[in-house]
């Protein structure tokens, strides 16, 4: 039987948000522009469920604005390719995992991210899921390139949406966000579609429900078992798929997660580095999910040791531990708002305070 490491890209693997980074270079307020929809997209999601919507579809509700400020697939290949940075030992930690076992990548990016990011760890891009996009291919008039550009400057300035603990309805927001996602539904679900551009709106993202999908489609290509995946990953896009996993007996996994990822992860992992991800996978796939989460439980090196992870693999764990042990802890109800706001921390010192706070 096969086993099957997959994990997220953005977050657990990389520390760029690229469709933000993106939208921040090309598009004048655009980390304002991305910010806002990126919340509304989690309102979208997590409070309302709206039927049909996936998260992550922030990745599609830019694309218009990508267009109408003239960004080409050339120009999104190159800045991906340029502007990639890795967690700590991700080249040591992607090789030790196809040793032990078959890898695949799920992201939610764009597939021009996902190529540059291959060449650059060496990872075979035909065992990755990503967002399929070419813009190159979507004409657009000068009327409605004018209208998206205004469209763009009003959402940039809209503030930030604030979401209420447990709020499941939009009279649960303030007046002020109310309001702003009143428009947002108008922007996106009125005017758009009666645009040339909401062809855009009809990519599929590799988020939610769809990155559930590709870890059954991969475990469908292997003839593996979904007791036999280990997944990692650190927000709102991976819900349904650690949800997946963990169902299935299966070891879910997260990396600096938000909260969404915590909630719904069985093991947090708070890290800067790469490696603890290796250990945890050369347990896992080796001794099974039962003694993967002891030692999680005893969480030192000698049980490490003494359970038999890679020798090699242990020692450099040990030189980039030097300062202690990265955090591992197997997520309870009684310590997961301590995790969750500890993750939060670590995972904006590792990515920066604006990607960080990204759902």
């Amino acid at each position: 039987m096969k086993q099957l490491f997959i994990s997220d890209c953005e977050g657990p693997i990389s520390k760029n948000d690229n469709a933000y980074e993106l939208t921040e270079h090309f598009i004048p307020n655009g980390d304002k522009l991305f910010a806002n929809i990126s919340r509304y997209d989690d309102v979208l999601a997590d409070v309302f469920a709206k039927p049909g919507y996936t998260a992550g579809s922030t990745l599609k509700l830019v694309l218009p604005f990508f267009k109408a400020y003239d960004i080409t697939d050339q120009q999104i290949e190159a800045f991906s390719a340029q502007n990639i940075l890795l967690i700590a030992d991700t080249k040591a930690t992607l090789n030790h995992v196809q040793a032990v076992a078959d890898a695949f990548i799920v992201s939610t990016s764009y597939e021009h991210y996902i190529r540059s990011l291959c060449k650059a760890v060496d990872f075979p891009y035909k065992n990755t899921y990503c967002t399929k996009v070419r813009l190159d291919k979507y004409p657009i008039s000068p009327q409605e390139k004018n209208r998206l550009r205004e469209i763009a400057q009003e959402i940039s300035q809209m503030p930030r949406i604030a979401i209420p603990a447990a709020a499941k309805s939009v009279e649960a927001f303030s007046l002020s966000d109310q309001e702003a996602i009143n428009r947002l539904d108008e922007i996106f679900w009125s005017e758009l579609p009666e645009m040339s551009m909401s062809r855009l709106l009809e990519v599929v993202t590799v988020g939610g429900e769809q990155k559930a999908e590709s870890i059954r489609d991969a475990a469908k290509r292997l003839d593996a078992d979904l007791a036999d995946v280990m997944y990692v990953g650190d927000s709102i896009t991976d819900v349904e798929a650690l949800k997946l996993v963990h169902a299935a007996g299966g070891l879910s996994v997260s990396f600096n997660g938000n909260s969404y990822a915590v909630q719904n992860a069985e093991v947090a992992v708070q890290s800067e580095s790469n490696l603890v991800t290796a250990v945890l996978a050369d347990l896992f796939f080796k001794q099974g999910k039962t003694k993967t989460l002891s030692a999680v439980a005893d969480w030192n090196f000698e049980t490490l040791k003494h359970l038999g992870v890679d020798e090699a693999l242990l020692k450099q764990f040990q030189q980039v531990s030097l300062c202690g042990l990265p955090k591992v802890q197997i997520v309870t109800a009684q310590n997961m708002q301590m995790i969750i706001e500890e993750s939060s921390v670590l995972r904006k010192k590792v990515r920066g305070v604006n990607i960080g706070r990204l759902g």
